[in-house]
């Protein structure tokens, strides 16, 4: 099979039954009963509709770790893998703006004191598997409800630059009385750099004297998470 292609239609017996036996599984159990190859089988059966992808599926699972990992993985690395071509990248990277989106409705217009693990699940979706640095800024209202969130910046696989006024800046136009700033680590270590302690020392530092508030910075890495409110850095 030429790499970088979608797979070529195939006789579809005896796959029929494979593929009625993992939606019906799906179905009376759920994402909770299935592994992750057999998860990603179900996306797959919508792309390639003969054949059969559990090869395709545990080749993907076992390049990128897990499930969430291959819906995250960047369009270009996914296109290395043989047998993937652009319809099942365009149906992997649905699947995950789906997810983001999912979350952060459930965060939206919601106060982010009451809704803080749906608001740590919506970062994990949209940030946690990333393969370079983004900084994302959560601006709330005086209720604390989140009013917009946006991308300040993308970086390399350590780095993100981040301009303290322009968070500022954007604060005040938005009519926000605080933020949340939010990054990930690609290496998975949610653990603040002494470059993020310092950036966030600037923001919260421009922040006060225009009267916003910096509620809390929170470090992805993977399934984990640092809160510098919770470990006592903001305010230092």
């Amino acid at each position: 099979m030429p790499k970088g292609s979608d797979p070529v239609a195939q006789p579809a017996t005896p796959q029929l039954g494979h593929r009625e036996r993992l939606r019906q599984r799906f179905v009376t159990g759920g994402a909770d009963a299935m592994p992750d190859y057999e998860l990603l089988e179900l996306v797959l059966f919508g792309v390639i509709r003969r054949g059969d992808t559990k090869p395709l599926a545990k080749s993907l699972i076992k390049e990128f770790g897990s499930f969430e990992q291959v819906l995250a993985a960047p369009a270009t690395r996914l296109m290395e893998v043989p047998g993937i071509g652009e319809a099942v990248v365009s149906a992997l990277k649905v699947v995950e703006a789906a997810a983001v989106r999912m979350a952060r409705g459930r965060t939206i217009d919601q106060p982010i004191i009451g809704s803080w693990d749906k608001l740590l699940e919506y970062c994990r979706a949209a940030m946690s598997f990333r393969t370079t640095e983004e900084f994302r800024v959560l601006f709330l209202d005086k209720k604390n409800r989140l009013i917009a969130d946006e991308q300040q910046g993308r970086g390399t696989v350590d780095h993100t630059p981040v301009y303290p006024r322009e968070i500022v800046r954007r604060a005040l136009e938005l009519e926000a009385s605080s933020v949340i700033l939010v990054h990930n680590h690609p290496s998975g270590d949610p653990t603040p750099s002494k470059a993020d302690i310092e950036m966030t020392r600037q923001v919260e530092q421009a922040a006060a004297a225009l009267g916003v508030t910096v509620h809390d910075h929170l470090v992805i890495g993977g399934q984990e998470h640092v809160s510098f409110r919770a470990t006592g850095l903001l305010g230092r």
